[in-house]
């Protein structure tokens, strides 16, 4: 179209090919091993779409010729002021930068063996990392608990197992926060596997 040429089929080919090598390490990096331990939907779906942008922004700064390091610095610079606004526990944050990093690999580079390798490489750190290194883990809960008189370490099996019965969880132990008298309330950390 007037001397231009409007699908160049190697291009889009290599996009393509590129794009769906890195919408699968991310999908997997935010389902398989994100999603399984921590439940938060809202954090998975942000892992692809920031994974999916970074790769599309590096992909076509390269292809037109802009100093890579410049349009990421940028990026990384929107990206930080953006989840420095509310609190993002830190296992959010590493999972977010991993998807960012593996995106900026796919997208800076071209397809070859040394790619497929860095991205299985990842994969297969993430499975060691998150199911033989820690398998399991502990997690807590903060709960604001009224039966007060079973907080006292002569009552602690009966704290356990009414903890259980309401949380439906078992805890492995228990820690006594600050204590309302007035209201009758403690604020207690169970922490479970």
């Amino acid at each position: 179209f007037l001397g231009i040429p409007l699908c160049d089929s190697m291009s889009v080919q290599q996009l393509s090919i590129q794009f769906l090598i890195n919408l699968l390490v991310t999908t997997a990096i935010a389902w398989l091993f994100y999603y399984p331990k921590s439940q938060r939907k809202e954090f998975g779906v942000t892992f692809m779409l920031f994974g999916s942008a970074v790769f599309l922004l590096l992909f076509f700064m390269k292809s037109v010729g802009i100093d890579v390091s410049i349009g990421l610095g940028l990026f990384m610079i929107f990206g930080i002021m953006r989840y420095r606004t509310e609190m993002v526990p830190i296992r959010e944050m590493t999972y977010l930068f991993i998807t960012i990093a593996t995106s900026v690999i796919n997208g800076i580079n071209l397809i070859n063996d040394q790619l497929l390798i860095a991205n299985l490489l990842l994969v297969v750190l993430l499975v060691v990392v998150e199911y033989v290194v820690g398998g399991r883990r502990e997690a807590s809960k903060l709960v604001c608990y009224e039966r007060i008189e079973l907080i006292t370490p002569e009552r602690r099996a009966e704290l356990l197992a009414d903890l259980e019965a309401r949380l439906g969880i078992k805890p492995t132990r228990v820690d006594v926060g600050n204590v309302d008298l007035l209201r009758d309330v403690a604020f207690l950390k169970v922490y479970y596997i």
